[in-house]
């Protein structure tokens, strides 16, 4: 569980990256704002992976797999 709530990009998708270089099959993450959220998603989708997204209040947690 990758926790980035509170931090602004890009350090959403430096975290996620520096996880992918272990080259597991899923990954989750919790951020805390749209940005994080769009810009976590589209860099996932970009290097091969799914995601889903659950909202709890103003928290998002991604899973991220293949």
């Amino acid at each position: 569980m990758i926790d980035a709530r509170g931090r602004s990009c890009p350090e959403p998708v430096i975290m996620i990256k520096k996880a992918m270089d272990s080259k597991a099959a899923e990954y989750e993450m919790l951020v805390d704002n749209r940005t994080a959220l769009e810009n976590v998603t589209r860099f996932a989708k970009h290097n091969g992976y799914q995601v889903e997204v659950t909202q709890d209040g103003e928290a998002y947690t991604l899973r991220i797999f293949k």
